[in-house]
């Protein structure tokens, strides 16, 4: 036979003499425990018992009917860079694959996502062996420190070698918490030296947020920081007054200056 021991309650303290009412209400309720909270207590120990144990039973049960793992997999989209061989490395990694009630789907998400070029991903099961995969990607708009790439939104990813023709896509080098950064000010720059007439091909930003642009002339614009809207305007004001030595031509003008440019000079 068993049975459960109740919590013990202290017995009522009888009040000294001499002690006023509120010294003794005060100590008998430090050295006697509500009932209330004891049984509160044992109430909330007894439910994480009760739910660690479900969730335990759970997973040994769900593998018990899972009849294998998980084989094959279907795509319900057409992915541009994602090829089957990608497919089967991601899902072949560990954690390895279980069957249809015991799998995770968010391990599976995950996978998938590690590859650098994925944007998103949806996994479905399909009994009893089978997965639903829908996935989207991100797409190049910018070359990205040589070797990665910048997408629509401003995202630095990166793709298997001769996955994308990068060939006159913008070029930008900095760091990558200044890609969102970048990208915006490209589309500005660029359409305001385009109606000057020229053309933006590469961006960079160095460590301390120093910016400089090169032009399809291979003259390349020191910035600097602030206001570069004002700094073209002197570009333009003072490049058609430039005087370039013979043999050379003009590498580079700065414009980082208050007031007037410092140029610089390479053979040709």
């Amino acid at each position: 036979m068993f049975g459960f021991l109740r919590p013990k309650v202290s017995a009522k303290v009888k009040k000294p003499k001499g002690v006023r009412d509120e010294a003794y209400e005060a100590i008998t309720n430090f050295i006697s425990p509500s009932r209330k909270t004891v049984v509160k207590f044992l109430a909330i120990v007894i439910s994480g018992l009760l739910l660690s144990g479900l969730y335990y039973n759970w997973q040994t049960i769900a593998e018990k009917l899972d009849s294998g793992a998980i084989r094959s997999y279907a795509l319900t989209n057409k992915p541009r860079f994602t090829t089957n061989a990608d497919l089967r490395e991601a899902l072949s990694a560990e954690p390895a694959l279980k069957g249809y009630f015991s799998q995770n789907i968010k391990e599976i998400e995950d996978k998938l996502l590690a590859m650098p070029w994925v944007k998103n991903v949806v996994v479905r099961k399909i009994w009893p062996d089978r997965l639903s995969i829908s996935l989207s990607e991100h797409y190049p708009v910018a070359i990205w420190n040589k070797d990665k790439f910048l997408s629509a939104q401003g995202d630095v990813f990166s793709l298997p070698a001769g996955r994308f023709n990068a060939f006159k896509l913008p070029i930008m080098f900095g760091p990558d918490e200044k890609s969102k950064d970048a990208l915006a000010a490209w589309e500005k720059i660029g359409t305001e030296l385009k109606n000057r007439g020229l053309e933006l091909v590469a961006l960079t930003i160095d460590e301390r947020d120093s910016w400089q642009i090169t032009l399809a002339n291979d003259i390349k614009l020191r910035l600097g920081k602030g206001n570069w809207v004002d700094k073209i305007d002197r570009f333009m004001l003072v490049y058609p007054a430039i005087e370039i030595p013979q043999g050379q031509r003009l590498d580079y003008v700065d414009l980082r200056y208050k007031h007037g440019v410092a140029v610089g000079f390479r053979s040709e």
